[in-house]
């Protein structure tokens, strides 16, 4: 029997499938179109295709790796309905105080509204019980509000409830006796408690967390339930910290997921260009409805806890992702003023864009692209046939509008485009104390590649690394990880104060969460690796720096490297640090341990060299617009061999993507079949 492993990363146009033969029979890729009604459709039809590809049988499958955005778009589209929120009584109102932080700015308004609370204030039970910040009790849990809280929330037919008691970060006695309550009293309820879902101090941020959990989880399980009907083997999902974990595990704390799809791709591109001499790049994932970037930084991507999905903060470890709604199917549209616009509104996958003859009624980047000829006039090897004409008749009306020729409108929907891109780029690296001209793009995605030369004018970037299956890289990064589940424990301590026995026990505590969550994966005592890492900040400072601790027991050396690690990235990112100033007291917050399962990755090998002669891929000649209209070469990049030089104009083809070679850039193809684009 064959040993199978299978990378499905679910994206708004396409589904996206690798498998690993783990006995030495490679990779194979394939795309599907997703299925946004439901995605569990396109999840089959992906496994399907693959299994037919390598004539292989389900059994032969030994796990499936998945990235999702079910939680993500439900988030970003605000469908959050029937919530309830418990929390302890005398703090109803926690939701409506929020924070007085305003995202984007006052502009020229005297008055910034709050954005809709995720739970209305009617649906808000409380219940009596009280613990101090070190989590002693200074009231009983009252079990009577708690059976009165309940039975209300069943009567209403409320099925989804976060409950988020104060300082249950400390002691979660109170929030179990409320799960409890709530199983006898409303027994078809999901019920999310901060203490399983985020235990660190934050009362406020600790609650949305929780109930965003809570308001994704009946979706997720039931996709995850439709999923495990058509898979006969381990399912595998992606999370937003760079591991994956079980389904069943997931099911527990679907938040994790909010990143899934894009961290894969992060991870994917960190694995293939480590082999290209490349420990930190930028990375961009551009797809159908969006783009994502990235940082890897030596090997690693970048991981914050401060990040939020549409308007929701979620406090969780993910990877350091931010993403504009700049992907191939971004309509291009013009405002009240008259000015071309383009996104964030995408046509997805169904219409699509006006070339997929799918009833689409509005131009989007892809008609632009196929319009200028940079793009072929199929997609996926011809499976989807691309209608030029009707791109151009799309085109040629926005253009009347605008009163530009049909090309410098095409040209200037794909210039706003990059410069979206380019923004994104800017915030993952400029805003975060990083030079952006220092870190060489991995462009990867189905539309990545499109504008990456644009994009080496536009931000100075030394070069482009576009791997080979660009548009199926996330899914192989689904088989690049290792299984991963983060803990986490608020202890807030000046430094001058602290005990390291403290520590000690804290992570002692901590680690051994880790290891029954990676028992319960199969990862026996010798197969599991533990991560330590702490919060610091300045005494006063709001915020928190996270830094990586060292292994071994906890000592004052321990505390010292710890502290020391903090002053250098707290000067790396904010440009001055209070190394040896007693004024500034270095605090520590919350102590974290990831429980890592390894997995096996697959093996990267080099190629031979060619003779150096690029013709034996080139396919032939089209017209393309770069400047202006020429005949430009076209090649297919299978058959480039490593040391061979493109120079641009050209066009560079493969099965799911393409590079346009802009005049005054050239690709070479290094020896593990990635193409380096320089100017």
């Amino acid at each position: 029997m064959r040993r199978l492993r299978i990378g499905i990363d679910t994206g708004g146009t396409f589904t996206d499938v690798v498998a690993l033969d783990e006995d030495g029979g490679g990779l194979v890729t394939t795309k599907t179109p997703s299925t946004p009604a439901d995605p569990a459709e396109g999840f089959a039809d992906g496994v399907a295709k693959i299994l037919a590809l390598l004539g292989a049988e389900p059994a032969d499958v030994a796990a499936l790796s998945h990235g999702t955005t079910v939680a993500t778009n439900r988030l970003l589209e605000d469908r959050i309905d029937d919530l309830g929120f418990v929390t302890t009584e005398g703090f109803a109102s926690m939701l409506e105080i929020a924070r007085q932080s305003v995202p984007d700015g006052y502009g020229n308004s005297y008055f910034w509204v709050k954005p809709p609370r995720i739970v209305p204030a009617h649906r808000v039970r409380t219940v009596g019980g009280r613990l101090d910040h070190t989590g002693a009790e200074l009231r009983p849990f009252d079990e009577a509000s708690a059976v009165a809280a309940a039975r209300w929330f069943r009567d209403a037919g409320i099925r989804a409830i976060g409950v988020c008691f104060l300082h249950s970060y400390a002691d979660p006695s109170h929030e179990l006796a409320m799960r409890d309550v709530l199983a006898r009293e409303h027994p078809d309820a999901v019920v999310s408690l901060s203490c399983e879902v985020l235990r660190e101090y934050r009362e406020y941020e600790r609650s949305v967390t929780t109930l965003v959990d809570a308001a994704v989880k009946p979706a997720m399980n039931g996709y995850l339930a439709r999923i495990a009907e058509r898979a006969a083997s381990r399912l595998l999902v992606m999370k937003s910290n760079g591991g994956v974990l079980s389904a069943d595990e997931v099911a527990r704390q679907p938040i994790t997921t909010v990143l899934s799809g894009p961290a894969a791709g992060a991870l994917g591109a960190a694995f293939v260009v480590s082999h290209s001499g490349h420990g930190s790049v930028v990375t961009l994932d551009g797809g159908g409805t969006s783009t994502d970037v990235a940082v890897v930084l030596d090997g690693e991507p970048t991981l914050t806890t401060e990040g939020s999905i549409g308007r929701h903060p979620v406090k969780i470890p993910m990877i350091d992702i931010v993403t504009v709604g700049a992907g191939g199917g971004s309509v291009a549209w013009r405002s009240p003023e008259g000015a071309l616009k383009v996104g964030p509104r995408s046509a997805g996958a169904d219409p699509g864009p006006l070339c997929y003859g799918r009833g689409g009624t509005e131009v989007t980047v892809t008609d632009a692209h196929a319009a200028l000829g940079r793009i072929p006039p199929h997609l996926l090897g011809g499976e989807v046939p691309l209608d030029v004409a009707a791109a151009r008749a799309g085109l040629e009306a926005l253009a009347e509008g605008l009163g530009l020729p049909v090309e410098k409108a095409a040209a200037g929907i794909l210039e706003i485009s990059a410069w979206n891109q380019a923004n994104a780029i800017r915030q993952i690296t400029v805003k975060r104390g990083l030079d952006v001209r220092d870190y060489p793009l991995v462009a990867f995605g189905g539309s990545g590649p499109l504008l990456a030369c644009r994009l080496l004018d536009v931000l100075g970037l030394p070069a482009a690394v576009i791997p080979e299956n660009p548009g199926n890289l996330s899914a192989f990064g689904l088989l690049t990880v290792d299984v991963k589940n983060d803990h986490v424990r608020t202890r807030v301590v000046r430094d001058a104060e602290l005990d390291p026995s403290l520590l000690d026990e804290v992570y002692a505590d901590l680690e051994s969460e880790a290891a029954r969550a990676l028992a319960r994966e199969g990862f026996p005592d010798g197969r599991r690796r533990f991560a330590r890492s702490a919060d610091l900040r300045y005494y006063g400072q709001a915020f928190e720096v996270r830094v990586p601790a060292p292994a071994g027991r906890p000592d004052e050396a321990f505390r010292a490297e710890v502290v020391r690690r903090f002053h250098d990235a707290h000067e790396a990112l904010y440009g001055y640090c209070y190394r040896d100033d007693p004024r500034h007291p270095v605090e520590w917050v919350n102590l974290r341990v990831s429980g890592i399962g390894p997995i096996a990755r697959p093996r990267l090998t080099g190629r031979p060299p060619g003779d150096g002669d690029p013709s034996r891929a080139r396919t032939g000649t089209r017209t393309v617009y770069f400047d202006a209209w020429e005949e430009t070469a076209v090649y297919r990049r299978e058959k480039l061999a490593p040391g061979d030089t493109v120079a641009g104009p050209a066009v560079i083809e493969e099965f799911g993507s393409t590079l346009p070679l802009h005049p005054g850039f050239t690709a070479d193809l290094d020896g593990y079949g990635n193409l380096v684009v320089t100017r």
